[in-house]
């Protein structure tokens, strides 16, 4: 057993004992009740369990929770897909998956979306050329997999939330 402690869409949670082998996936799915991460091919293939884990510089990245024990995210600070949206609001990010119909059976949606947060925040930070926006996208999404829509409306709608703020995204004049 291990105690964890961690913080989940700004809420501290723990300490709490959890067994060695508990995933991350279960914890939050299980013992919290947050299901909106989802299990998918158990085998952190797939990306659809994907959450984001905020760096204490500011700076993310997503990890797979299907095979990641919960332990190893004892101090860490973590979003998931329900916390997106704020005070019943959905996020820009969000409307722009629903707006382009970026999901059908939706069980994919929760790792594009959470990875496509992590691209948005790190353009934010360094904004990219116009011209290698796509393939910046692209390249973000590499690794999730989906078997419904295909990859291209995810694309869109992540490139429509860029190009509808482009002078925090993209690099001006290029």
């Amino acid at each position: 057993m291990t105690t964890l402690s961690l913080t989940i869409n700004g809420h501290k949670h723990g300490p709490v004992e959890v067994r060695d082998d508990l995933s991350m996936n279960d914890f939050l799915r299980e013992m919290l009740g947050m299901t909106g991460t989802k299990f998918g091919c158990g085998a952190a293939q797939c990306l659809s369990c994907a959450i984001i884990v905020d760096n204490a510089d500011g700076t993310s990245y997503t990890s797979p929770t299907c095979v990641v024990p919960a332990a190893s995210f004892d101090g860490k600070t973590i979003r998931t897909v329900e916390g997106h949206a704020k005070d019943g609001e959905l996020s820009a990010l969000q409307k722009a998956f629903i707006a382009h119909f970026a999901f059908q059976c939706g069980y994919c949606t929760a790792g594009f979306l959470n990875e496509s947060q992590v691209l948005l925040e790190r353009l934010a930070r360094t904004p990219v050329a116009r011209g290698d926006l796509d393939k910046t996208i692209a390249d973000a999404l590499d690794g999730h997999l989906c078997r419904c829509t295909g990859y291209i409306k995810y694309h869109e709608a992540v490139r429509d939330v860029i190009l509808a703020d482009s002078t925090r995204y993209l690099i001006a004049n290029k």
